[in-house]
């Protein structure tokens, strides 16, 4: 559950142009929104998620959201979330466990055959895959948002469907909800999203010797 979690949450940044052209307006807003992401040299993104499923009686807002942080440069990311920290340094996966103190090594990053986005994927994932369209339009929180809404051209998909919000003055994705085959819907929404920043040369590096000295357990 906390895998497939991170990979729903790299779909903040995953926006690229694409071949497909359904609808012009939603391709000219998603081209813009590509153009500022990868202008970037590296994001630092904060973000509060929140899940319901009004079939199983759960609705939004019920429990606390949680937050999360994630820092990206190019494949590179350091995800904190729920407890864990995921680090890709471009070769290696690190999954740091902290309530457990358990640490788990990959040779590369996740698997990409099970249809999820994922790091490598962040800013191509979105030129396969999917259809679009324009959704609806809201105000929310003093931003206008335009609303894009992704459908998985895979029918045995676990996602059924995708809406992105777009903040059309930032040309920032705000915010994302995921409605997956068992009704559940997932929901980020983005707080902060700054480009360009100043990252320590530790935040895509992994301390072996370090965590082994907290008596961390490296797999």
């Amino acid at each position: 559950m906390k895998k497939t979690t991170i990979y729903i949450l790299l779909l903040f940044v995953g926006i690229s142009t694409n071949n497909f052209a359904q609808n012009n307006n939603a391709k000219k807003l998603l081209d813009e929104v590509s153009s500022k992401m990868t202008s970037y040299t590296n994001m630092k993104i904060i973000f509060n998620s929140s899940l319901s499923n009004e079939e199983a009686g759960i609705k939004e807002g019920d429990e606390a959201p949680m937050k999360g942080t994630i820092f990206l440069e190019g494949e590179k990311y350091n995800l904190n979330y729920i407890g864990t920290n995921f680090i890709f340094d471009g070769k290696k996966l690190y999954v740091i466990n902290h309530e457990e103190k358990e640490i788990a090594i990959n040779d590369s990053d996740f698997d990409a055959d099970d249809g999820f986005i994922y790091p490598s994927k962040l800013l191509t994932f979105y030129q396969e895959g999917y259809t679009y369209q324009l959704g609806k339009t809201e105000t929310i929180d003093g931003h206008k948002v335009q609303f894009v809404n992704l459908t998985p051209i895979d029918s045995d998909s676990d996602i059924v469907k995708v809406e992105l919000g777009i903040d059309l003055k930032t040309k920032h994705i705000f915010k994302l909800s995921q409605i997956g085959s068992n009704s559940a819907k997932t929901t980020f929404t983005i707080t902060s999203l700054k480009g360009n920043q100043s990252f320590p040369k530790s935040t895509f590096s992994f301390d072996k010797d370090s965590y082994l000295k907290k008596n961390y357990i490296i797999d």
